[in-house]
């Protein structure tokens, strides 16, 4: 017994420390709450009630034993690792403004490892997996149809769940914020209708949404410019929606929906829209994905890519990009699958394909304000999404949404919106400025 309380006291002391050292470091207006009750400042003159909870010894022992974020993950998950007293994004903001000069990586590795000796044969069962992709998911030389177990594992959790977080109009994109203040269906709408005056939709205009979702900007589209739109998607539960939406709307003359790849896509259509897709695709496979988009497009045509960007690296690698841990874990539990561009090169794949780029627009902060509200959704509908998901689902999701909060904020992810006309050779069916746009 007494060589178990003093097992115990080691532990204590030296997690004690452990946040000592990480408080001289970051000094955060938050606190550890140790397995023993005991809570520890993470900085000066702490008033905030945001709490890190640390369940157990195991914890900090897997962590030492696999120290990576898929760890830290599993942990979250599984409640090894929990907070209260705020909310992840509280936390990030946090810790951007904390000691931001002090890197953890600076830290003396050598004398945190003893100091932390006391946890390294403690025994620890690794924490399960749970909510995480099982195959491929760099998708890296993908198969035919993984494209389509990507789309799955992502959108089809049952629209259910998407529909306690997401707009009524059901848009899982970026929103667009003409006023800061603005509720999220009011933002979405606004976002809708720029993509269509943006593509200056017309009546008669052939229209195509790659990657439709569940309907909103196909029958937007179509109720309020009067275009024959299509769209397509690989997911089986947006379709499903979107076949409804449709029918309840009276739209199915002007409305079309297909269960496709884009790449087995035939005809012509005068406007195309990608909107969140194209993080889809891989980076590999952006020639192609250009290349096929140009050639659906009929000659005046004008192509709306809508994505997700990264920052151009300094230099480019001889060897192939190697996924960072935040990204390895975004492809392993949310997006298996997916890479992010930068902006730079999809602006140069458009050129190479053919297209003449007209605009491009960056909507970084608009993202970061849509990621927030969905976060700040889901948590008001814990309960209910626990039922839909399971709590590791759940977790997971609050957890991406934060993150991705915390990113856009921070400006270490991007959204940009680029129009392109199909070629140079021919006037792009535009007006002379886009002064129009913003009236």
């Amino acid at each position: 017994m007494a060589g178990s309380e003093d097992k115990h006291a080691k532990q204590i002391a030296a997690a004690t420390n452990l946040v000592k050292r990480l408080a001289n470091r970051l000094n955060m207006d938050a606190s550890v709450r140790l397995w023993d009750g005991s809570r520890h400042p993470l900085g000066q003159n702490v008033t905030s009630d945001f709490e890190i909870k640390i369940a157990s010894p195991g914890v900090i022992t897997s962590i030492l034993r696999r120290p990576t974020l898929d760890t830290i993950i599993r942990q979250y998950v599984n409640k090894g690792i929990d907070y209260s007293g705020g909310s992840l994004i509280d936390f990030g903001a946090n810790l951007n403004k904390g000691n931001r000069s002090a890197k953890l990586t600076a830290m003396d590795i050598a004398k945190v490892i003893a100091q932390l000796r006391p946890f390294l044969f403690a025994s620890s069962e690794p924490p399960p997996e749970e909510g995480a992709f099982g195959g491929n998911i760099t998708g890296a030389n993908r198969a035919a149809g993984e494209n389509k177990e990507f789309i799955e594992f992502h959108y089809d959790l049952t629209n259910a769940f998407y529909e306690l977080f997401l707009d009524p109009e059901m848009v899982y994109s970026c929103a667009y914020f003409t006023d800061w203040t603005n509720d999220l269906a009011t933002a979405q709408h606004d976002k809708l209708d720029m993509i269509c005056r943006k593509l200056r939709l017309k009546p008669g205009d052939r229209f195509l949404d790659i990657g439709c979702g569940w309907g909103a900007l196909v029958a937007h589209a179509a109720k309020n410019y009067g275009v024959t739109a299509h769209g397509i998607t690989l997911s089986v539960e947006q379709l499903s929606h979107a076949e409804e939406k449709v029918r309840a709307l009276g739209l199915q003359d002007r409305v079309t929906l297909e269960f496709i790849d884009y790449i087995d896509l035939t005809g012509t259509y005068d406007k195309i829209a990608s909107v969140g897709m194209y993080e889809h695709i891989g980076l590999d496979n952006i020639p192609t994905y250009m290349r096929k988009i140009r050639s659906l497009l009929s000659e005046d045509g004008l192509f709306l890519n809508h994505a997700i960007s990264r920052r151009a690296k300094k230099r480019r690698n001889l060897w192939p990009d190697r996924l960072r841990p935040e990204q390895r874990a975004l492809a392993k539990y949310i997006f298996p699958g997916g890479a992010l561009d930068d902006i730079g090169n999809t602006v140069q794949q458009m050129e190479r394909a053919g297209f003449e780029v007209q605009d491009v627009e960056a909507w970084r902060l608009h993202y970061a304000r849509t990621c927030t509200l969905w976060h700040d959704r889901l948590i008001a509908q814990k309960d209910a999404a626990i039922a839909i998901v399971g709590e590791a689902k759940y977790r997971i999701y609050v957890a991406y949404l934060a993150g991705c909060a915390i990113s856009f904020n921070r400006g270490t992810a991007r959204l940009y919106q680029t129009l392109a006309s199909k070629s140079a050779k021919r006037p792009p069916a535009l007006p002379p400025t886009r002064a129009d746009l913003y009236r």
